[in-house]
């Protein structure tokens, strides 16, 4: 399967991001896929080939172009919980840059390098994000809502805040189909931030899924950590290619 590494020309900058389609000429659907806080890496990589197979042109930009280039983290930090946390805190400032004024520009930036190639189809798109990936997949969902036609976001947090730029509140702009896919026990992501963000979402009339996947910790689908819940990562798979089966056909 075709994974180039490409440069991206986004808001402020440049964007390092990995490519992958399928075999063939296309056109194909475009798809985001918004990173977790640890960045480009394999595992990031794995996902957008397992999406890709099933038909997509899959995008996976490295979201902190502004301040970093290359590995945010290493492999051994990841799977170690205290130098995870260690590395979290010079990653912070990164996630903090992330405003939603940001996001929506970077987002239209990818969209248009991505519909500007030959084997990509000039189609509403679909974008899944990871925790703060997450999060940052239902900004964009928001500030460019004919841009897309399926978002997910799984083990996200911070999306309920009692900020007025909370990003809940630009929810009700989305016309895509939404699947929330929450991990339990989630101090960022609490059952009242839950309940609230669907009652944001129902009272806007928005076609949406929201569940809890038991017993999953924050950060379920990443393998190359010690959060991986094997159940969770499955079930993920289960509702994300059917979501974008029937959005993007």
């Amino acid at each position: 399967m075709p994974q180039i590494e490409v440069e991206v020309p986004a808001a402020d900058g440049v964007a390092e991001a990995v490519l992958v389609t399928p075999e063939g000429p296309g056109p194909f659907p475009p798809v985001l896929l918004f990173m977790d806080a640890f960045g480009l890496r394999p595992r990031l990589r794995e996902m957008a080939e397992r999406i890709a197979g099933h038909g997509y042109a899959v995008l996976v930009p490295n979201l902190f172009y502004r301040s970093a280039q290359g590995p945010i983290i290493s492999p051994g930090e990841l799977a170690d919980e205290e130098k995870r946390g260690a590395a979290f805190g010079r990653i912070v400032p990164m996630i903090q840059e992330l405003t939603a004024a940001r996001i929506s520009a970077d987002a239209a930036a990818y969209l248009d390098y991505l519909t500007g190639r030959d084997e990509v189809a000039e189609v509403p798109a679909g974008i899944v994000g990871y925790c703060m990936g997450g999060r940052n997949a239902l900004v964009a969902a928001s500030e460019l809502p004919n841009r897309f036609a399926a978002a997910a976001s799984f083990h996200a947090g911070g999306v309920v805040t009692d900020k007025p730029d909370s990003p809940h509140l630009g929810l009700p702009a989305i016309t895509a189909e939404v699947y929330l896919g929450h991990a339990d026990n989630d101090e960022s992501m609490t059952p009242e931030n839950i309940a609230a963000l669907e009652v944001t979402l129902a009272e806007a009339g928005v076609k949406y899924t929201s569940e809890l996947y038991e017993g999953a910790p924050h950060g379920f689908t990443m393998t190359d950590t010690s959060m991986y819940h094997e159940a969770g990562e499955k079930r993920h798979w289960e509702v994300l290619i059917p979501l974008f089966g029937r959005a993007l056909s």
